[in-house]
């Protein structure tokens, strides 16, 4: 019986899972208000060194977040430890990033990829969690493992993304092109591209799914 590594995608010493060339995505603000910034019951997940920017970029950035973010980060800092024991970002009313901001309309923004964009922050976009997001990486001692996580609120975004043809690991060329290198993402879009040319459209609408027949 073959085991879920088996059945991934093996580029360089990390595992990918098969929903980057399978899945449609493209995220359509218009529709979730980035809201993935602030559903959930924890921060984003952070390193120590993103944590250590966070606390330092926080002037630059203290005039776009919220009055109740400024105080949460006045009473208990930019981050914390959650119950799975992972680094995060310190939310407010038990959802609500700390480093979220509100555009006309209430689409919610990253207040520290405005600072980005805008010029103010010249060498740190926003953690790696977010940027790359829906996809998570993990460490484990031997390999890394890239994931998609799927979620209700990101239904318009796969919706979307059939509509203009756009496959998930080609949404995330830049984030996943600055996470592990071109060499890496290029390896990526090969792997993807001949698994797509072996089993075209059937991907999303067949049952068994591909991956489910090799199991047998």
């Amino acid at each position: 019986m073959e085991t879920e590594e088996e059945i991934m995608l093996q580029i360089k010493d990390t595992l990918v899972t098969l929903d980057l060339a399978e899945q449609y995505f493209c995220c359509d603000l218009d529709k979730c208000l980035g809201e993935c910034c602030i559903e959930g019951d924890a921060g984003a997940p952070i390193t120590e060194e993103e944590f250590e920017k966070l606390r330092e970029i926080v002037p630059i950035v203290w005039d776009d977040i919220t009055p109740a973010a400024r105080k949460e980060i006045e009473e208990n800092g930019v981050g914390y430890v959650d119950e799975e024991g992972d680094l995060v970002t310190s939310i407010v009313d038990g959802r609500n990033c700390v480093f979220t901001c509100y555009a006309p309309g209430g689409m919610c923004q990253c207040a520290v990829e405005k600072a980005y964009r805008e010029g103010r922050i010249k060498d740190f976009r926003k953690p790696a969690s977010c940027y790359l997001y829906p996809v998570r990486i993990t460490k484990y001692p031997s390999f890394t493992a890239v994931n998609y996580h799927r979620w209700k609120i990101c239904k318009a975004a796969e919706l979307l993304g059939r509509k203009e043809g756009i496959r998930l690991y080609q949404f995330l060329k830049g984030p996943l092109t600055d996470y592990f290198g071109k060499e890496w993402y290029d390896e990526l879009c090969e792997a993807c591209e001949a698994y797509i040319e072996q089993y075209g459209d059937c991907l999303l609408y067949t049952s068994p799914s591909p991956r489910d027949m090799r199991r047998s």
